[in-house]
């Protein structure tokens, strides 16, 4: 589990494709401090797992799943990456709750500057838009940022001058395409109270259509 607080910004230095999925090589330097094999690295907003350190260097595998809903694949070396390891529960927790378990990817359609913030606009899939909400969070290449506007087609978010420089958010142009994935929770609520469009169906398996006050008490809440 992450916080989408970026520790530092490393860099690709071999990036091996396979017939379906493929083993990468991160330059770093901050997040290997106690780095064990088997640990976890949020890697531009996915959750990797080291397979072997060596000297500024780690490694992970890239499964297929993971070639075909991020943008890793579209990495070549000297490409930027944002890495955070895993959250210390001894530690505060800057951000919100972040899996590295991305819902898919998203293309940025404008960058815009006012003042000292940077405007980007993100489009994405109808599927993923609907857990995203104003002043909500998502992770954005695993950066834990604050949704300033949600629309019907995209979302916009405002950068602030530290998270430019402390990641690659701001190496980004109109096009580029980044790894998102939804606050968790919202997903959660909508399987345990049934969503038509996805399939489930509350009144089949015993839940209500909508929370009430009335139902909160009887549970207990």
């Amino acid at each position: 589990m992450f916080t989408g607080i970026v520790e530092e910004v490393g860099h690709v230095e071999q990036l091996i494709k396979g017939a379906k999925s493929a083993k990468l090589r991160i330059r770093a330097k901050t997040v290997l401090e106690g780095t064990r094999i088997g640990d976890s690295i949020c890697t531009s907003g996915v959750c990797l797992t080291v397979t072997r350190l060596d000297g500024n260097c780690f490694e992970a595998d890239v499964m297929g799943e993971t070639i075909r809903r991020s943008n890793l694949g579209n990495l070549i070396p000297g490409s930027a990456v944002n890495l955070e390891r895993a959250m210390q529960l001894n530690g505060r927790f800057g951000g919100h709750v972040v899996s590295g378990h991305i819902d898919g990817t998203g293309k940025i359609t404008s960058v815009s500057r006012e003042d000292q913030a940077v405007w980007i606009t993100v489009s994405a899939d109808p599927q993923m838009l609907r857990y995203i909400v104003e002043k909500g969070s998502v992770a954005v290449d695993g950066v834990s940022l604050t949704v300033a506007a949600a629309e019907s087609s995209a979302f916009k978010v405002s950068v602030i001058p530290h998270t430019g420089k402390e990641t690659t958010l701001l190496c980004h142009k109109a096009g580029d395409i980044l790894n998102l994935e939804c606050d968790i929770i919202g997903k959660y609520v909508e399987k345990l109270f049934g969503n038509p469009e996805k399939g489930t169906n509350p009144e089949q398996s015993g839940r209500p259509q909508q929370l009430s006050e009335v139902f909160l008490r009887e549970n207990g809440f």
